[in-house]
C-alpha cells in the first residue's frame, strides 16, 4: 500500500567475526567525549534518514545535551582526510543490550564502500562489553542497502512492523 514504511528489527545474539578493509586513504575513529550540540546536528542532518520517532533534530538542546552527555551513549565519528566522513551511536541504557540508534555516511563519502568498515566497527564496539544482544532498526523509506548491510554484518531479522506514513 502506498505510504507504507515498513520497519524492520534485527538483532545479533553473538559477535561476528567480520573482516573489512580499512580506507585507503588512512582514517580515525574517534569518540565524540563532549557533546558539542552543533557539530552533532550538523553529522545527524547530513546522514539523516526520514525516522521522525528517532529524530534528534527536535530535541531542545538541554535534552539533547542531557541524551549526548550520558555515558551510556555513545557517538563515534568516522574522519577521512581530516573531514568528517560518517558517525554511529550507540545505546547501552537497556542492561544486556546495545542498540546501534544511528549510522550513516555524508553524502561525498558514500558509495566508496566505507559502510561495510563503518558498521563493522560499530558492531565491534557495541560487543566490547559483552552484551547479550546488539540490536538496530531499519525502514523502508530509508536508505535501501540498510538491510542487506546489516545482514552482512550478521544481524538477522526479528521483528517487521508496518506503518502509515
Amino acid at each position: 500500500m502506498a505510504g507504507d514504511v515498513i520497519t524492520t528489527l534485527l538483532e545479533m545474539r553473538e559477535r561476528p567475526h567480520l573482516t573489512v578493509t580499512r580506507p585507503h586513504r588512512g582514517g580515525m575513529l574517534l569518540r565524540l567525549e563532549e557533546p558539542s550540540l552543533d557539530f552533532y546536528r550538523f553529522l545527524y542532518e547530513s546522514v539523516a534518514d526520514p525516522r521522525p520517532a528517532r529524530d534528534r533534530l527536535s530535541l531542545d538542546d538541554s535534552r539533547l545535551f542531557e541524551l549526548l552527555g550520558d555515558p551510556l551513549i555513545e557517538v563515534f565519528v568516522l574522519f577521512l582526510g581530516g573531514a568528517p566522513a560518517g558517525f554511529f551511536e550507540l545505546d547501552r541504557r537497556t542492561e544486556g543490550e546495545v542498540e546501534l540508534v544511528h549510522m550513516g555516511l555524508l553524502p561525498p563519502f558514500r558509495g566508496r564502500g566505507l559502510g561495510k568498515f563503518l558498521l563493522a566497527n560499530a558492531v565491534e564496539t557495541a560487543w566490547d562489553e559483552e552484551p547479550d544482544r546488539v540490536w538496530v532498526s531499519t525502514t523502508s523509506d530509508g536508505n535501501p542497502r540498510s538491510l542487506l548491510l546489516y545482514q552482512w554484518a550478521g544481524f538477522t531479522p526479528f521483528e517487521t512492523l508496518t506503518s502509515t506514513d
